[in-house]
């Protein structure tokens, strides 16, 4: 699919709408990711078994209604986060969104890219001269699914979540086998010390990004219905099962790394194809994330030659250390992208009343003063919070957004907003 088809700036046109299997593949293939099974094994070694189960559900199931939530706005309006975000933010404070969206994916990019090189050389036994030339040339390699677009995202999916599905529940029997099922499991007492609700901001900062950016492939459903049910049964069964996978084996192993984990198992075969084809899969999505925010962020069509910057600044993070900031960096994600949601929520249910006007015929501010403050007070409320940061930033910003909005109304938006009416689905 072309850049053009895409449509980078404007509206997914209806001509360019899919199902709900297309959709549902590329959301499984972008919540199927190695990290967070590693974000699972950080959690796995701080409670027992049942509690974690309920931080699993809780995490995944609060991450998939924020997920289902955006993507019904952008299948109704054919709009994806940062297009959205002029709304709310305004043409050029919009970009506040873009820098962030951007960043968070450019960091997970990064994390993959180092990750494989790191973990490929400790498998495979090479010399630690190989990690970066071999970080160098996955991070080239990772972009060309992503230069394809929504087919080659689509395409590689279909190969590679069967595999890691049929890997995953092979790990986990023989872990459950190990350890003596479920009596066994159950009775391992945990080695670290974690509050439950930082372990859901974790399950929740996994894909606060991802869910944030849903909506770069759910605005091409062709209905509310189809993104709405693609983000539930991706983000619950798949982001749940590699939490939870992560989870499991750190608790048998008291081994957070999945792939020491595999190579322990007997399975560093499987660990070398799995990490490939699995960082693959998602490190298409994650880049495709950041070119469409870098093409808003200087207003330009040419998103494959923002995917190739944008793959070079990753290829330059994962060389300067990305590998050893995951956990810091999840805690950081999910205090300050959640509140990007809310605000965009609250602008598109409250201020115009389910119903965006068409971009190219809606005139609006430079800077959305409301917007902006309520994001910055929703971030630092929930960076600084006790409770799940997450919940805590979508709730503040939506609120405070709203309470701005009643103060301080953009009337010349809002009557423009009035007279125009875009894509409804």
């Amino acid at each position: 699919m072309s850049t053009h088809e895409e449509s980078p700036l404007t509206e997914t046109p209806q001509a360019n709408r899919k199902g709900l299997f297309p959709i549902a593949m590329v959301l499984f293939s972008f919540t199927f990711f190695t990290g967070t099974m590693f974000a699972g094994g950080k959690i796995g070694v701080a409670f027992n078994f049942v509690d974690l189960l309920w931080i699993t559900a809780i995490g995944n199931l609060l991450l998939a209604l924020y997920a289902a939530s955006l993507g019904l706005i952008s299948a109704r309006s054919g709009l994806n986060t940062v297009l959205m975000g002029r709304f709310c933010f305004g043409n050029l404070g919009s970009k506040l969104s873009d820098f962030l969206l951007g960043f968070a994916e450019l960091g997970w990019y990064a994390w993959g890219t180092a990750t494989l090189a790191i973990s490929l050389v400790k498998i495979v036994g090479m010399p630690e001269s190989w990690v970066i030339p071999l970080m160098v040339l996955f991070g080239l390699l990772f972009s060309v699914t992503a230069l394809v677009g929504f087919k080659g995202l689509e395409y590689l999916s279909r190969v590679s979540i069967p595999l890691m599905f049929i890997l995953l529940i092979t790990s986990i029997v023989l872990a459950t086998k190990e350890i003596g099922g479920w009596t066994g499991l159950t009775a391992v007492k945990p080695t670290e010390a974690m509050t439950f609700s930082t372990a859901v901001t974790i399950v929740f900062g996994t894909f606060a990004s991802g869910a944030t950016q849903i909506t770069n492939w759910t605005r091409m459903s062709k209905n509310g219905k189809i993104a709405v049910w693609a983000c539930l049964i991706s983000f619950v069964i798949g982001n749940g099962l590699m939490v939870l996978a992560g989870a499991w084996m750190a608790i048998v192993y008291q081994q957070a790394d999945i792939v020491e984990v595999l190579v322990l198992q007997g399975l560093s075969v499987a660990a070398v194809i799995m990490l490939c084809m699995n960082l693959w899969t998602i490190q298409g999505p994650t880049i495709y994330n950041v070119s469409a925010a870098a093409c808003h962020l200087v207003r330009s069509e040419r998103r494959k030659t923002m995917t190739i910057l944008a793959a070079i600044v990753g290829i330059v993070l994962a060389v300067a250390g990305m590998y050893e900031l995951l956990l810091p960096f999840l805690l950081l994600l999910g205090a300050i992208i959640p509140p990007v949601g809310g605000v965009i929520m609250a602008d598109y249910w409250v201020r115009y009343k389910g119903q965006y006007p068409l971009l190219n015929d809606v005139e609006l501010p430079n800077f959305n003063w409301n917007g902006l403050i309520a994001y910055s007070i929703g971030a630092i409320v929930a960076y600084n919070s006790p409770w799940i940061a997450p919940i805590v930033g979508i709730v503040v910003a939506s609120v405070c957004y709203v309470v701005l909005i009643r103060l301080f109304p953009a009337k010349s938006a809002e009557k423009t907003a009035q007279v125009m009416t875009g894509p409804s689905v």
